[in-house]
């Protein structure tokens, strides 16, 4: 069909012309968020090493594809500047430099890299954390395959934990046998066994892999049931824990029949059970440079029984057993995972250094999140900081794909906001509580993200879950932006901490959620939009100093102040942007 022609007037032009450009130069979102160009000069940040000790310096490399240009690096703790450099680039390929952190113990840091080359520019960030130990601030993961002599691929993986920040490695069914970690032959470990799921195991991989791991200030943990068994095994009946008082039928926990055997359960309050346990993780211990145990348990057994017929309380149990393990072991650390917070409060009273959760049904929402970390630093007393092992996209991984970015963003921003870690991240991200599972793989879009994520988590660890406590706050907003402070489809949630003269607000964006439950089962979670300029006021009387911000989502979470106004009983100020997490910070006086 032939188009009619149209003559527009020349004045029509200009104005369309005129109402764009003034559009354009009033947007907020350009005019109060710095936009990158779009052409990246920096392919990657990387620090050696996933925690620093205090006094140790951190060597940082920096990968561009420009040969002239330079560098300026800005290194934060909280919004304070604590150093700045400005270096050269003369050649493409990588530039390194050293800077060594202020001596204090337990700080994170965030490091801000701006290249400049003619009139183009990028910025990157990257967090350091300076710890003397990694379980005051645990960053999780896990590796569970060791059936590979490669060691370029596996030194591949465990740089991309380090960029992480992992500082501790759970070796998931790395084991032969759960009564026998390590397969001997002729009184030294054997070079090759099967596991439980008759799956390659190489001694070798193994080691390998807890060597890498130390390189990189990494935690290697052994990982093995605190009660287990295969059958038909030489193992005393009275050791068992029995379905009936009678003890004619032992509790065992049912696997695939193609797998090795199920597991028998031993009574974890049997002392010759214990005994036994316990030397054979001496044996892997002089067998290979764990730095610790990973205990695990298999939940609620329902009704058990001794071999006296007597009723065991098995959540009650935990905790004698992991002080015997630790007296008898107590240069070697422990961990133990409350499945479904099954035996937590037993388990906190032994010298574990954090909480572990695997969360299940009924705790489905980002509400039920909160309730968890919430329940165990009430039980520690705020003393010990919790990772959750919880499992993304569940029912999705039936099939191959790739995980939804929507969902495992909110889900994050949920736990890190409340003060969790999340077991989530190995040779891939996990999907379901068997580890080597990985039908579904991260989009690049999604690493680099999560990337930012974990550079929030420890930049900002010192006002995410340094001696934070939960407070009150009464928040609304003047733009008809519902803000609830709990999570709500439709709506902006908020939460607030405290830690001596801040006053941390988080803000997560369910505006657009498709579900609040946080596991995503079905992928079906919806990318939010990012709203922008949203006036927020907050109920105080107390002076303020100061009002910052960050985000994962903005900048690579570089802080930044924000105006505010205040009269006597209320504090005003705006919201930048939202896409899916903010964190305010309100400095009182």
């Amino acid at each position: 069909m032939p188009k009619n022609k149209v003559i527009i007037p020349l004045f029509a032009v200009l104005l369309c012309l005129s109402i764009l450009l003034f559009m354009k130069i009033n947007s907020p979102h350009e005019n109060k968020q710095e936009h990158l160009h779009s052409e990246s000069l920096i392919s990657g940040l990387q620090t050696d090493k996933a925690r620093y000790l205090p006094g140790e310096g951190v060597n940082l490399t920096l990968s561009t594809g420009i040969s002239t240009g330079n560098v300026n690096i800005s290194y934060y703790h909280l919004d304070q500047k604590v150093g700045e450099k400005k270096l050269p680039i003369n050649q493409k390929g990588k530039l390194s430099w050293k800077w060594t952190p202020p001596s204090n113990d337990y700080q994170g840091y965030m490091v801000r890299v701006e290249v400049q080359s003619s009139q183009r520019k990028d910025m990157k960030t990257i967090a350091i954390d300076v710890s003397s130990d990694w379980d005051k601030f645990p960053r999780y993961g896990f590796l569970s395959k060791f059936d590979t002599e490669d060691e370029i691929h596996m030194k591949q993986i465990m740089n991309r934990l380090n960029r992480f920040h992992i500082n501790g490695i759970q070796f998931y069914d790395w084991q032969y046998e759960h009564q026998e970690p390590v397969k001997m032959f002729e009184g030294t470990p054997a070079q090759e066994w099967k596991d439980i799921s008759n799956r390659p195991i190489m001694f070798d991989s193994i080691q390998t892999y807890i060597s890498l791991a130390h390189e990189r200030n990494m935690t290697a943990m052994a990982y093995n049931l605190l009660y287990g068994s295969f059958e038909n095994k030489d193992i005393p009946k009275e050791w068992h824990l029995f379905k009936d008082r009678e003890q004619s039928k032992k509790d065992v926990h049912l696997l695939p029949e193609d797998w090795k055997s199920n597991v028998e359960i031993m009574n974890p309050t049997n002392p010759w059970w214990q005994d036994y346990l316990i030397e054979q993780q001496q044996t892997v211990y002089r067998s290979l440079d764990f730095d610790g145990w990973h205990i695990d348990q298999l939940g609620d057994r329902g009704e058990v029984y001794n071999e006296w017929g007597d009723s065991i309380i098995l959540d009650n149990s935990f905790g004698p057993f992991l002080n015997k393990i630790h007296e008898c072991i107590p240069d070697k650390q422990i961990v133990m995972n409350a499945v479904n917070q099954y035996g937590q409060e037993s388990i906190n009273e032994a010298a574990v250094p954090f909480l572990y959760t695997e969360v299940w049904d009924p705790h489905r929402t980002f509400n039920d999140i909160q309730n968890l970390l919430d329940q165990n630093h009430l039980i520690s007393k705020g003393s010990k900081n919790t990772v959750l092992a919880a499992y993304m996209n569940y029912d999705h991984s039936n099939k191959e794909g790739t995980f939804n970015e929507a969902g495992i963003l909110l889900s994050n921003s949920a736990i890190f906001s409340n003060g969790g870690a999340h077991l989530e991240l190995g040779e891939h991200m996990l999907s379901k509580e068997y580890f080597p599972h990985d039908a579904l793989k991260m989009t690049d879009s999604l690493q680099q993200k999560l990337i930012q994520y974990y550079d929030f988590l420890t930049a900002y660890e010192n006002i995410l879950r340094d001696d934070v406590k939960k407070s009150e706050a009464v928040i609304d907003s003047e733009d008809s932006i519902p803000l609830r402070s709990t999570a709500e489809k439709g709506s902006i949630w908020y939460t607030s901490r405290e830690k001596g003269n801040k006053q941390m607000l988080h803000f997560i964006n369910l505006l657009d959620a498709d579900s609040i439950a946080w596991r995503d089962t079905t992928a079906t979670q919806r990318i939010p939009k990012e709203r922008n300029n949203i006036d927020i006021t907050i109920e105080t009387d107390r002076e303020v100093k100061k009002v910052w911000f960050a985000s994962p989502d903005v900048e690579g979470g570089v802080p930044r102040t924000i105006p505010h106004d205040q009269n006597d009983q209320s504090l005003s100020f705006t919201l930048p942007s939202i896409t899916y997490w903010d964190m305010v910070v309100i400095e009182y006086t």
